[in-house]
């Protein structure tokens, strides 16, 4: 074998397709740790799913939330509907739910700051508005701070 031939067969044909520098100088080529790198994959796609089934949880609390809301106005507007009323609940006024000493309720114009010393009511339930299809927002309720539509 020439001399030549000699060189050329230490002579890479394809140097960028092999695992390994070709030359002295060359960058040192080390296979990927495979259980590292799915190790780190699988807590990346952990952390990333953690994030949205917490975005979930928190939509799913607020559908509650919203619901509990909601069942509380049905329950109002029933009491408010089976209460003594004497005279027509007019669309957009605000009206005040008692409940009398004997657990009855009655819807009033009256507020509970304006009945002066005398209350002929046990408790005040609820500040309540018409709303034009017949339902009615719940202002103010005595077992909740504050609640709006």
């Amino acid at each position: 074998m020439s001399e030549q031939e000699e060189e050329n067969e230490k002579i890479a044909q394809n140097p960028g397709l092999m695992e390994y520098a070709h030359t002295a100088g060359g960058a040192v080529i080390r296979p990927d740790d495979m259980g590292k790198v799915k190790g780190r994959s699988v807590l990346a796609m952990r952390q990333q799913t953690d994030i949205q089934m917490a975005q979930i949880y928190q939509q799913m609390q607020l559908l509650a939330d919203q619901a509990n809301h909601i069942k509380k106005r049905v329950e109002i507007s029933e009491r408010i509907y089976s209460a003594h009323m004497s005279f027509e609940p007019l669309i957009g006024h605000t009206y005040y739910l008692y409940e009398r000493q004997n657990g009855t309720d009655t819807l009033s114009l009256i507020g509970p700051n304006e009945w002066g010393r005398s209350k002929p009511f046990s408790r005040f339930v609820a500040k309540v508005h018409m709303l034009a299809d017949h339902t009615w927002e719940v202002e103010y309720h005595t077992d909740e701070v504050q609640t709006h539509t």
